[in-house]
């Protein structure tokens, strides 16, 4: 136990020496990584049909300043279990593109326990993982970019010392539990048509168009979508042909979605087209009003917030036996389209962060 508890804080004491920017630099270990869970949240969870061990997923939108925690329920699926406001995030709207541009990140990323920083001089953080595969594939640089406390921003998503400590502990009680890494999708905004429609013109639409769809996964599923790279873009929840793997830099080999997921992402996506293109009709004729240039009629008609059009899932909307069903899913967990629970999902056992935070073996 002691020669464990030696080894952690000198591991800790390498992270932070090696760590600048964002992430901080040395100070005396507290206890404030070890802060339990606000009861007032314990009850929610109980509500929900989670546990304090059960698996996360974050949600970052900048334009709404705010930072979802969600949870996995004993339904399999996920649930927003609350939401904390972003105290500061630096740049605009957009990609981190390099070293010091004070841009923070947008994208799909991993977070495993040796990225959860109890010593950082920010309160608490942990490395968002920039840049991942997809980012190193489009050669952006940039290093120690975190969720922290302290309110301060340099490339960032700062939160007040409060929240992130909820945020931290509820990393760490799944990390606890068996959960092997957690996902961070950072968005510009919440990834609606409406908003989409809003930005046409940002030189960041095409790319936001691609998050959409991981977006969209998650809406439908409430389950974090598999991600991977290949051909220098995200896809999510295709499954390589036998034999086959994604490579961020190389063509994108054959793959398939599950067909019950294509068919639910299709029918989601021609209903988002159809109000996307709506919403730029309106914005035509308020810019008429004004005098302003007004798209041509057929551009409007082709606008489409389909990342490929001959990807599986851009179809026509499809109904089965007049509802959308999903009964399969990569991993092969159900989802269900009943509001019937289905049987809990028992936690993988670990020893997970607070072992390692703790020293236990």
């Amino acid at each position: 136990m002691k020669k464990s508890r030696h080894l952690l804080k000198a591991s800790v004491l390498v992270l932070a020496l090696a760590a600048a920017g964002c992430q901080g630099g040395v100070s005396e270990y507290f206890p404030k990584a070890e802060m339990p869970v606000p009861a007032e949240l314990v009850e929610v969870m109980e509500t929900k049909g989670m546990s304090l061990q059960s698996p996360i997923m974050i949600r970052v939108f900048k334009e709404e300043n705010v930072a979802e925690v969600w949870k996995k329920t004993d339904t399999a699926r996920y649930d927003k279990l609350a939401e904390y406001e972003i105290c500061k995030w630096s740049g605009k709207l957009g990609p981190k593109f390099k070293e010091g541009d004070r841009q923070a990140p947008e994208g799909f990323y991993t977070i495993k326990p040796w990225q959860m920083n109890p010593k950082s001089e920010y309160y608490l953080a942990f490395n968002l993982g920039f840049p991942n595969a997809y980012d190193r594939a489009h050669k952006r640089t940039g290093s120690h970019l975190m969720m922290h406390g302290a309110c301060s921003s340099a490339g960032c998503y700062s939160m007040t010392d409060e929240n992130i400590g909820v945020i931290f502990a509820l990393a760490r009680d799944a990390f606890d539990g068996g959960q092997e890494d957690f996902q961070v999708q950072a968005f510009p905004f919440r990834m609606t048509p409406e908003n989409m429609a809003r930005h046409k013109e940002d030189e960041h639409f095409e790319f936001w168009k691609m998050l959409k769809e991981g977006y969209d996964h998650f809406e439908i599923t409430r389950i974090p979508p598999k991600v991977d790279v290949c051909d220098k873009r995200y896809v999510f929840n295709q499954e390589a042909e036998e034999g086959k793997v994604f490579k961020a830099t190389d063509a994108c080999p054959p793959m398939a979605m599950p067909d019950s997921l294509s068919l639910a992402y299709s029918e989601k996506l021609s209903k988002d087209e159809e109000v996307f293109r709506q919403v730029l009709k309106k914005q035509n004729i308020r810019a008429a009003w004004k005098g302003e240039e007004v798209a041509p009629a057929e551009e409007i008609k082709e606008a489409s917030l389909a990342t490929d059009p001959t990807a599986p899932g851009v179809t026509a909307p499809v109904t089965i036996d007049g509802e959308r069903v999903i009964t399969d899913y990569p991993g092969g967990v159900p989802i269900p389209t009943k509001p019937d629970r289905p049987e809990p999902v028992a936690e993988p056992k670990s020893s997970g962060f607070l072992s390692w935070l703790r020293g236990k073996s």
